[in-house]
This record gives structure tokens, C-alpha cells and sequence, in this order.
């Protein structure tokens, strides 16, 4: 299949209501930026967009927290996003904002344009209303209780800490943010997008892929699959809220525009600015079929890119996406990354912990990079990979080739091979060729962790030939033979400036500037960039080693950060889960013994029971009601070695789209048994606290699918 004419490349546009984690960076920005370097390389028409989404709730209840306005809370994280983003190498095209006039302009006339072509639904419906402060309430002025995980914490429209989407309807024991009392209901008037007229056009375009040239994620077909198969709904597509876009009809004073049709509008109100800004035309990123639209998100975005946002295009005749290469989530030292919690290594204050190092988190963050299951940083396993791989590998023959040659031939590019290459050379120079070709496969499939391993390998390679051959004690015997040695050596080292530019922009840099280079880094695949008489520039070290010093001051950091826990959440914290249930059976639950807290002990078995069991570690796939079965969850489970479908009586505690990606730990070796005519091929593990609600047991972070659970 030829190339596309041009590209579209987005990455989520992130909340101007607080400062970027290194999550946000894994998940959403740093796969976007290396994509699109790597397009440029290859010449490719390519406009990436990106900018601070600065409308709906969640901006004016950060304005209430530090007792300022909507627009200097805007003004403030816009600023040091923006920063943060430039210094770490993330290099959009543009990085607008949807405060502006030209986006305010682009969603109304949107809106307006989907409105005139009767799109909408328009609807007067109960809606929660704050007595108070005489306000309708918006999804995120509304807290509660949530009914899959019991956070009680979870907004109208998403628990954070399950990830499922909500509506307030849904929530337990709802309160206002306002007066932090129970809302009432109100009359209210909002037009509807009617997803479920899209319905069969989305079953056919996302689960039968017509129309699509490029496989999704199994994680993003998943959860859509779940979302579509459980029916799609009408969904309001305005708010009663006095900040954001206001809706552009007559009698709707007081009403804006939904933050998911605001802030995807913001892809193209940027894209718009930057055709201004550049002398081109915008509407063929947008509009003409040969334009290639991609974009970058994290899980919790997917039902929004994948669902509502292709339904406003196609309702106005845009292009849809080609991928959504939705990252899962990065964890932090054993926890849920989190904002609220302060529980997150902050990319700002990296950038001013380790000035100079902004190319040691892009590698560590890409090396970790969450794109089939959630990955989980660490401050010793960053430490690692930088003196381990980046120091001792990368750094450590460049600096060799570099320092040797400067000292035989100051700095000039030694006499190469002149009569057939010696075998082990041939061997070495084609690891070039292999490696142009694993990081453009791996990249334009969107496996950046893959790419970025071909791009250490060739370096990996470069460290062991010059290992082997020594050419500091082969110049005492075979000077000609230490000349080919170090030139071949420089060969690599010349394809590593460039072939590093997507992952490592500043170290290819450096090295480019080491090797007197051009500065602009092409796509060059051949084999000789550095000829014999070549004058190369003064060495330099690439890579300095993390001490245990800085990393225990960052640990510490983190940890203090941390309020001091009460006896009372330690012991909510130490609660124990009791009666775990191999469930994969049709039927309840059984209670447990009247008038006790826990379930009864089982009878005693010895050690050979239990070692007949086979308990595995997996990843849900994929997750489905099963038809005509009020208590069945139908689940594609990921055992490494294999997919399995298991069968499991969960219906009543999880919604199927809370399932993709979870951890799960199975019963592997089960006799397969049929239910409602699905063979289910082993179980999984859940347990049940005293009140009969149920929690997955999730494996240790890290452990791989497949592994054995002792």
C-alpha cells in the first residue's frame, strides 16, 4: 500500500488544570512526538497538533481549590505545560489553546454546522440541580460513590480510580461540589448526539474493520466492542456551566458546549492557526481522503476518540481516524500514579532535578512505555537503564570509537577496508541495514518500545565489536587492520545520530555535532556517512551515571509527599479480603455465616492439594455480556503463551468495559466446561470482602502474562 499524501498526528490535549506527570508523557505525548519525527525523516507531509484544553468543570473547580478564576488557573498550567513539553523534546507543530478566539469560532461553527443538518436531539430532562447556589450542576460538580469500585470519590461522568466512564445518574449517595450536600432534580434543556443511529455503522467500521486499512490495538477494539455491544445512547452534547464555549442558539443562555465536543474541535481549531501561522490550507488534514489521521491517547480516552468524536466527524463529513494507538497506564513505585495524591514524579520539577538529562527520561519512559498492559516506573530501574544501557552501552562506544580516533589520527576518519570485507566486518555492517528496517517496521505499527530496543541492539553491537577486536592493543601489531576497525566503528556510530533523532533528539544532536554533521537529520540509509579524511569534532561524554544519592533524594521526594496515615485508613488499608472465589461458575455467590464479618474457614487441606493447582498471570483482552445470561461475562484472557475465553458470574459486579486491561490471576489447568454454550477454558481468581463485594487479585505489577503464581 503506497504512503498517504499527508498526516494528521494529535496528542490528547491535556487539562490546563495542573502540571504534566511523567503518565501523561508515556502514555499520550512521547509516542506521538517519535512517530512524527520519524515521518519527517522519511520527508513526509506531516502536521502534528496538540494545545491545553482550558474548558468544562474540572478547570473551575481547580479555580475554587487555589481561590483564583478560571482563567489565570488556564493562563498559569497553559505556560508551564507548554515549557515542559519544549524542554522534554516534545515537538509539536503547534501548541494552541481552546481559550482562543479562532477555537471558540471553529466549535460553534461546528456545532452550528451539525445543528443546521439536524444532527441533534434536543431534549428538557431532570438533571441535578444545587439549591444552594441556585446552578445546574455539571458531571464534575457532582461526587459520589462508585458503583463498580466503591471509590466514593468518583465524579459524574468518570471514576478515576476504576477508570469507568459514569453518568451521575449512576453514582451512589451523589453530592454537590458546590455546597457538598444532595443535589435535587431540575428541568433543563440539552441537545443530544443520537449515537445509537450510529450504532451499526460503528459495529461495522470498529468490530468488522470495513473501511479501515489499519488493525487497532487489541485493547481499543476491545473496549469498543464492549461499549457497542451493550447499545449506544443518545448523549448530551451541552452543559449548564458558565465557562466554556457558549452553544450558538437562541435560548440557550447559560448552556456551552460538552468538553468532548469542544476538545477534540481543538485538533482542528489548532491545525487551523498553524495553516495561518504557516502559509498553508487546513482542510486537507481534515477533510481530504488521502490525509492519514492518527491519534496519540491514553486508555481512559478511548470510548471518546474511538466512538463519539468519529461520529462527529462523519456527521460532518471529515475524515475519520486510520489508528488510535491507545497506551494502558503507568504505575509509580507500586501505586496507581495520581494528581489528587501528589503521587506522581512531576516532568517540571524532573527537568529541574536533572538539568541537561532530558533524553534519559524520553529513553526510560519509551524503554517502560505502557502499550499492551500497564508498565510501572521506578526510580532504581530508571537508574539501571541509564548507567546499564544508556552509559555503559550507548555512551560507552561512542566515547571509545571517539576518544581512539581523536588520539590516531586526530580526529580524522581512518583509511577503511579497500579489498573484500573480512566477514566479521560484513556481519557488523549489516546490523545497519537490520536496523533501518526493525525501527521502521516496528514504528509505523506503532511499537516504539520494539523500535527504540533495534536502535540500543546496533549500538549493543557496536559495543561488542570493538570488544572483540581491541583496536587499542591491535594497533601495536596491525595498524592498517586498527584503521578499518575504528572506521567501520564510525560508520555505525554515524547511522546512530540519526537513526536516535525520534527517540533521543538531544543526544542525536550531540553526536552529530561530534561527528560534523549536518544538523538536519535525514532518513539516510547508506553505508558510508563519514569518508576517509573526514574531520570529526572533539569528543564528548553523552551519558554521566545516576548515583544512588540522587535517586534516594528522589524516593524520598515522593514518599514525603504523602500525608501522615491515620490508624483508622490503616486499618481500612489492612482489611482482609476473605473467601476468594475461582469464579467462572454460573450462580451466586454464597453469604457468609450470620452475624460475622468474614466468611468461615474452608476445611484444611494439605500442601499436594494445592500444588495441583495451576495459577497463571493474564491480561483481560477483551470482555462481553453473554446473551441470555443476567450473570455471565464472556472474557478473552491473555496467558502469554496463549488467548483463553473464560466464562466467569461477574455480570452483577463489572461492567464489560471496566475489564479491559485488567491483571487477572487464573486458574489455569480447570477442566474446560461449557455455559450457555461457551466453552470456558480456566478461572479467575476474584475476592470478596465482608459486605459480598468483589475485587480482582491482580498479579505484582510488572509480572508477566504467563508467569506462575506460587
Amino acid at each position: 500500500m503506497s504512503a498517504p499524501k499527508r498526516y494528521t498526528v494529535t496528542s490528547a490535549l491535556p487539562y490546563a488544570n495542573g502540571p504534566l506527570h511523567v503518565g501523561h508523557i508515556a502514555g499520550a505525548y512521547l509516542p506521538g512526538d517519535i512517530y512524527v519525527r520519524y515521518l519527517r525523516q522519511r520527508g513526509r507531509d506531516v502536521v502534528y497538533v496538540c494545545g491545553s484544553d482550558e474548558h468544562g468543570a474540572a478547570i473551575t473547580i481547580q479555580a475554587k481549590k487555589e481561590g483564583t478564576t478560571p482563567q489565570a488557573i488556564i493562563d498559569k498550567y497553559h505556560e508551564i505545560n507548554k515549557q515542559a513539553f519544549k524542554d522534554l523534546g516534545i515537538d509539536f507543530d503547534i501548541y494552541h489553546r481552546t481559550s482562543s478566539e479562532l477555537h471558540r469560532e471553529t466549535a460553534s461553527n461546528y456545532f452550528k454546522d451539525l445543528y443546521d443538518k439536524g444532527v441533534f436531539e434536543e431534549r428538557e430532562t431532570e438533571q441535578y440541580y444545587d439549591e444552594d447556589f441556585s446552578q445546574f450542576l455539571a458531571d464534575r460538580y457532582i461526587v459520589g460513590t462508585c458503583p463498580n469500585c466503591g471509590n466514593d470519590n468518583a465524579y459524574g461522568d468518570q471514576c478515576e480510580k476504576c477508570g469507568t466512564t459514569l453518568s451521575p445518574d449512576e453514582l451512589i449517595s451523589p453530592r454537590s461540589m458546590l455546597s457538598n450536600k444532595p443535589p435535587v432534580k431540575r428541568l433543563t434543556k440539552h441537545w443530544y448526539l443520537p449515537l445509537n443511529q450510529y450504532e451499526e455503522w460503528l459495529r461495522s467500521w470498529i468490530i468488522k474493520g470495513e473501511g479501515r486499512t489499519e488493525e487497532w490495538k487489541v485493547n481499543v477494539a476491545g473496549q469498543c466492542r464492549s461499549w457497542i455491544e451493550q447499545g449506544l445512547h443518545p448523549r448530551s452534547i451541552t452543559r449548564d456551566l458558565d465557562w466554556g464555549v457558549p452553544v450558538p442558539l437562541p435560548g440557550a443562555e447559560g448552556k456551552v458546549l460538552y468538553v468532548w465536543l469542544d476538545a477534540p474541535i481543538g485538533y482542528i481549531s489548532a491545525t487551523k492557526q498553524w495553516a495561518v501561522d504557516n502559509g498553508k490550507q487546513w482542510e486537507p488534514y481534515w477533510k481530504d481522503a488521502e490525509t492519514k489521521l492518527v491519534h496519540f491517547i491514553g486508555k481512559d480516552n478511548i470510548v471518546f476518540h474511538c466512538i463519539i468524536f468519529p461520529v462527529i466527524l462523519k456527521a460532518n463529513d471529515y475524515i475519520l481516524p486510520t489508528n488510535v494507538p491507545a497506551n494502558e497506564f503507568m504505575n509509580l513505585e507500586g501505586r496507581k500514579l495520581s494528581t489528587s495524591r501528589n503521587w506522581a514524579v512531576w516532568v517540571h520539577e524532573y527537568l529541574r532535578d536533572f538539568p541537561g538529562q532530558e533524553d534519559v527520561l524520553r529513553y526510560y519512559l519509551c524503554s517502560n512505555m505502557p502499550e499492551t498492559k500497564d508498565s510501572e516506573f521506578t526510580w532504581a530501574d530508571f537508574q539501571a537503564k541509564n548507567n546499564n544501557e544508556l552509559v555503559a552501552t550507548l555512551g560507552n562506544f561512542v566515547n571509545r570509537v571517539m576518544v581512539l580516533t581523536n588520539k590516531y589520527y586526530n580526529g580524522i576518519v581512518p583509511q577503511g577496508p579497500q579489498d573484500v570485507l573480512k566477514q566479521e566486518d560484513a556481519d557488523f555492517l549489516a546490523q545497519i541495514d537490520r536496523a533501518y528496517k526493525n525501527i521502521s517496521e516496528s514504528i509505523e505499527k506503532y511499537e516504539f518500545r520494539a523500535a527504540q530496543n533495534s536502535l540500543m541492539e546496533l549500538a549493543r553491537q557496536g559495543d561488542k565489536y570493538l570488544g572483540t577486536l581491541e583496536p587499542w592493543k591491535l594497533i601495536k601489531t596491525d595498524p592498517v587492520r586498527t584503521a578499518e576497525v575504528l572506521y567501520n566503528s564510525l560508520q555505525v556510530i554515524g547511522h546512530l545520530s540519526q537513526l536516535a533523532q525520534p527517540f533521543l533528539p538531544n543526544t542525536a544532536a550531540k553526536l552529530r555535532r561530534m561527528l560534523h554533521l549536518n544538523a538536519n537529520v535525514a532518513w539516510n540509509e547508506q553505508a558510508t556517512l563519514l569518508p576517509t579524511g573526514y574531520q570529526l569534532n572533539q569528543p564528548e561524554l553523552l551519558f554521566s551515571k545516576i548515583e544512588d544519592e540522587t535517586i534516594q533524594i528522589q524516593v524520598d521526594k515522593l514518599h514525603a509527599s504523602q500525608p501522615m496515615t491515620t490508624p483508622t485508613e490503616e486499618t481500612q488499608k489492612s482489611v482482609i479480603l476473605s473467601n476468594v472465589i475461582l469464579s467462572g461458575v454460573e450462580g451466586g455467590v454464597e453469604g457468609g455465616a450470620e452475624g460475622s464479618a468474614y466468611e468461615p474457614m474452608k476445611a484444611e487441606i494439605v500442601f499436594d492439594d494445592f500444588a495441583k493447582i495451576d495459577l497463571r498471570a493474564g491480561t483481560i483482552l477483551a470482555a462481553e455480556k453473554v446473551a441470555k445470561a443476567d450473570k455471565l461475562l464472556k472474557f478473552t484472557v491473555d496467558l502469554g503463551f496463549e488467548q483463553r475465553t473464560i466464562v466467569s458470574g461477574v455480570a452483577m459486579h463489572f461492567k464489560p468495559e471496566q475489564c479491559i486491561g485488567q491483571r487477572v490471576s487464573i486458574v489455569a489447568n480447570l477442566a474446560p466446561r461449557k455455559l450457555k454454550g461457551i466453552e470456558s477454558q480456566g478461572m479467575i481468581l476474584l475476592a470478596e470482602d465482608s459486605t459480598g463485594k468483589l475485587y480482582f487479585t491482580e498479579p505484582t505489577v510488572g509480572t508477566p502474562n504467563g508467569a506462575v503464581i506460587r
